[in-house]
């Protein structure tokens, strides 16, 4: 199972022509790992997921597959959606084998499934990969709202371990009230109102701030988790880094972040990073 309360979510690194550079990727998880970081998701989050085909996402475990020390040492999710089933079932197949850890599963955007669709499409996913799965819904960027039954019905599954719900907060509490399990787990998506949504119910991160200050940031969650306190020098630091990540648009910015830190993870592809 994924054991780890804070995982980060990295940005894909493409060349200057927006061709896939999978080395300057597993670079980028390579530095966090020496910097500590336990637990990376890869093909998530960042908004990066649905400009890869499906060669490319494939292109992407392979190299992954080579990393011997980091597949031991970190939990790597890989994140596993798609617009048609049919290739996220291709992705779901080629991790089932692999050491990665396990997979994120998110939901077609713009085509908006059913519920009774959605739970098809899950259920098939997981059954296809055999991996600790955590759910993704984010309506804004889908257009899909995956709806608290449905949570609570998919919850039954052994292999579900969470949901990354990036909807209404509010959610979260009425879903905990109707799920018999202590080992399932609320992430909250990024650190934007980080510590509203605690109380709420969220109890692990996935982290977009993390991949410039990994250190700051896990600390800073597992105190706010934990209710302890801090101090206004720690205070001071978070809010700078939030100002560095997302004034504007956070992937540019981290891409430009990390480039000037000497991480070769390259631009974004247009129309993200455009400037005329």
């Amino acid at each position: 199972m994924l054991t780890e309360q804070v995982h980060i979510a990295v940005p894909t690194a493409f060349f200057e022509d927006e061709s896939l550079h999978v080395q300057g990727t597993i670079s980028h998880i390579r530095d966090l790992y020496n910097q500590g970081i336990t637990s990376v998701l890869v093909s998530g989050t960042t908004g990066e997921q649905h400009s890869l085909n499906l060669r490319e996402k494939m292109e992407l475990i392979d190299g992954l597959e080579q990393e011997e020390e980091l597949l031991h040492q970190m939990e790597i999710i890989f994140g596993v959606a798609s617009i048609r089933q049919k290739e996220a079932e291709e992705l779901a197949k080629k991790i089932r084998d692999t050491k990665i850890s396990g997979m994120m599963l998110g939901y077609p955007p713009y085509v908006i499934p059913t519920q009774e669709e959605a739970l098809v499409y899950t259920k098939r996913l997981i059954h296809l990969s055999n991996k600790p799965t955590i759910l993704y819904n984010n309506p804004n960027r889908t257009g899909f709202d995956l709806s608290e039954e449905s949570v609570i019905q998919l919850s039954k599954i052994g292999l579900v371990v969470g949901i990354k719900e990036a909807g209404h907060m509010e959610k979260v509490k009425h879903i905990r009230k109707g799920i018999n399990r202590d080992d399932f787990h609320f992430y909250a998506g990024g650190e934007v109102d980080l510590a509203e949504k605690i109380p709420y119910g969220f109890d692990r991160l996935s982290s977009i701030a993390g991949n410039v200050s990994p250190v700051e940031i896990s600390q800073w969650f597992q105190k706010i988790s934990m209710n302890q306190f801090i101090t206004e020098q720690e205070r001071e630091t978070i809010e700078n880094i939030m100002e560095d990540v997302y004034q504007g648009n956070a992937i540019v910015n981290l891409k430009k972040i990390l480039n000037q830190k000497g991480t070769p993870i390259g631009i974004c592809r247009s129309p993200i990073g455009n400037t005329q």
